[in-house]
């Protein structure tokens, strides 16, 4: 008889597996961006993973033109979704006669980038994405800041730093350099200056952008400035003095800045950066990068900006556009690193052994009881050993085990244990469990 060839249970580079200890924590770094974004107002929307190829392409970068998943089927080129940006702008093209302007939208989904692996980065990844479409106004960036502060905070971070631009600034230096018909060129080379340094940047933009040495260094010249807030606004005046184009983003970059401190952000948590460029070409204004204080080498973990004709690909409407990405696979290592990530294996707060085989009804209507109330109770599916049951219990991370044998069933009583510290106090379980519910409660600070 032929043995059976078993399957490696492999998985592909750069894809990984979710076991619950690492899922719950990403759940719910979900479900507190719902939370904020529908707090704003944000409505969600989904669009398919896969999009024909001509969506996609020319309207992010040659990188990710070239890191995108696609393939033939039938007679259609379609691609998987690099961002979930992109496939806004399709959808608002198709939808804005029937949504309306302005339109705010929250999309939690997966993407897929055929990139190097890297530490927090994977090829399939979440982004928790909001947009406002159909306005200029710069309510619309100063709430895209507030969110991305409030969503920080919410999930419970105070050192962080909103790094802010404007796409303007950057181009009104390129228009004074003669530059700006390879704005794109020395954008991309600027965007990797904290990866590959001052003087490969320099190199990367006389090389693909043709600029000479000097220009090269007034670029760097501008991304080089530090100091305050305030400070770096002083000194980027005169760097973009003469031109329309930049004084207008620095005008937008200080009225952003008094905007964001007016409704109670610190200068801690917000500063200009104007280094930031970011990659993808259709970054027409404000730009933003976050940065956590205590894990800056992981990267940004939330970056976004304006696009003012990110549709102009799909309609001759004009839908101008403002938002960000929380970037949640990459958050979800950095708090696994800082040891913010509570390692338990069940979302069930609440555990019920079951060790006497008699009693199963009466172990159902107790765990019934408890969910009525809305707590999370796991019954045992096993009639085991109570000691082979609380090992589980604590291997899993229960908090709390209700212990009744056949004894404290026809007393209706049961023993309360929390399993951390081993305290056990006893509760009655008649009149649909009130009082073991309270001692419960109390126990979980509900």
């Amino acid at each position: 008889m032929n043995k059976k060839k078993l399957i490696q249970p492999r998985v592909l580079k750069g894809f990984r597996d979710y076991l619950p200890e690492m899922m719950m924590p990403r759940e719910q770094l979900m479900e507190t961006a719902r939370r904020i974004y529908r707090s704003y107002g944000f409505a969600p929307i989904d669009t398919p993973t896969l999009e024909y190829l001509e969506i996609l392409t020319g309207n992010g970068s040659e990188e990710t033109d070239k890191q995108m998943f696609k393939f033939e089927h039938g007679k259609h080129k379609v691609a998987m979704r690099f961002d979930l940006t992109i496939p806004l702008a399709r959808f608002a093209a198709k939808h804005i006669g029937v949504l309306g302007t302005p339109f705010k939208r929250y999309h939690i989904a997966p993407v897929w980038r055929g990139e190097n692996p890297q530490r927090g980065r994977y090829r399939e990844f979440m982004q928790c994405d909001f947009d406002t479409i159909g306005t200029k106004s710069i309510v619309s960036d100063i709430e895209t800041a507030l969110v991305i502060h409030d969503l920080l905070q919410a999930i419970g971070f105070d050192k962080f730093s909103i790094r802010v631009n404007n796409r303007q600034i950057l181009n009104g230096l390129l228009e004074k350099l003669d530059l700006l018909d390879k704005s794109t060129e020395v954008l991309r080379a600027l965007d990797k200056l904290a990866k590959i340094g001052r003087e490969k940047v320099a190199a990367e933009m006389m090389e693909t952008a043709g600029t000479s040495e000097q220009q090269a260094n007034e670029v760097l010249q501008l991304a080089a400035v530090t100091g305050s807030n305030d400070e770096i606004l002083q000194q980027v005046i005169p760097l973009v003095a003469g031109s329309e184009t930049g004084e207008a983003g620095l005008s937008q970059l200080r009225d952003l800045l008094a905007a964001v401190s007016a409704a109670g952000v610190s200068d801690n948590n917000i500063s200009v950066d104007v280094s930031i460029a970011r990659g993808l070409d259709y970054y027409t204004g404000t730009i933003f990068e976050t940065f956590l204080d205590e894990q800056p080498g992981i990267g940004s973990i939330c970056s976004g900006g304006r696009y003012d004709n990110l549709a102009g690909l799909y309609t001759n409407q004009e839908l101008p556009g403002i938002g960000a990405s929380l970037g949640l696979d990459r958050l979800l290592a950095a708090m696994e690193e800082l040891g913010k990530i509570e390692k338990v294996a069940t979302p069930a707060d609440i555990f019920i052994p079951y060790f006497d085989p008699d009693s199963l009804h009466h172990y159902l209507k107790l765990a019934a009881d408890l969910r009525a109330a809305g707590l999370k109770v796991e019954l045992y599916p096993e009639a085991k050993k109570l000691g082979k049951q609380l090992q589980y219990a604590n291997k899993r991370g229960f908090r709390i085990a209700l212990i009744a044998g056949d004894r404290e069933l026809a007393e209706e009583v049961c023993q309360v244990k929390h399993l951390a510290t081993g305290d056990t106090s006893t509760a009655s379980i008649a009149n649909s469990s009130i009082e073991v519910i309270t001692e419960v409660s109390r126990l979980l600070n509900l």
